[in-house]
């Protein structure tokens, strides 16, 4: 039975993470390996998201993700989800200034764990109206900074890779990333399948 591998592309919003997850897919697919997506959960999330959301609003986003993320992770070699527990809790500590009235903690630092890699983008573009998700430069500079303090914590320095968002364009070449997460390709691979995935909007 071939491995599972599970790569999450994190950070705060509007740094091309939908963009880099579904062009590493593709990459993916391109190699011969069957992948899933799993998409950003705080889109569907009824309790309310951006800077007026609650700390109920963000627990339901982390157990939302896990959910995601226990029904994909056997389904394919790859699983690429566009977020994970840890840039989460980031918003959830900003919601909750820093308490944990939940105690999610262990659970968060466990969790963290489960992923092969983290692809974490930097912030090094403007803020870009979806119709979703907040243009406030402070907010994402308050996400920015509970990421820098919770990452180190959380998270296995050798498991993280760190981009600049302006680097995800339609150019970039992803199968470095993929032969570290996989490791080389083998002769017995099979041959590469087509792989249809949502379009995407490049900046």
């Amino acid at each position: 039975m071939s491995p599972h591998y599970k790569i999450a592309f994190i950070g705060s919003h509007s740094v091309r993470k939908t963009n880099a997850v579904h062009s590493f897919a593709g990459a993916v697919g391109r190699s011969g390996r069957s992948v899933e997506v799993g998409r950003e959960v705080v889109r569907f999330n009824p309790l309310g998201l951006n800077e007026g959301a609650t700390p109920e609003a963000q627990l339901w986003v982390i157990m939302a993700q896990i959910q995601q993320e226990l029904e994909l992770r056997t389904r394919a070699d790859v699983l690429v989800t566009d977020r994970a527990v840890i840039d989460n809790f980031a918003y959830f500590l900003r919601v909750t200034k820093g308490r944990d009235p939940f105690d999610i903690k262990p659970l968060i630092h466990n969790w963290s764990q489960t992923y092969d890699m983290y692809v974490r983008l930097r912030p090094d573009i403007p803020l870009k109206a979806d119709g979703v998700r907040s243009t406030n430069r402070k907010f994402r500079e308050e996400i920015e900074k509970n990421l820098d303090l919770i990452i180190p914590k959380f998270l296995d320095p050798e498991r993280l890779v760190e981009l600049g968002a302006s680097e995800i364009t339609e150019s970039f070449d992803w199968d470095g990333l993929l032969e570290q997460l996989c490791g080389p390709p083998t002769s017995d691979e099979p041959e590469p399948q087509p792989v249809q995935l949502e379009p995407t909007l490049w900046d």
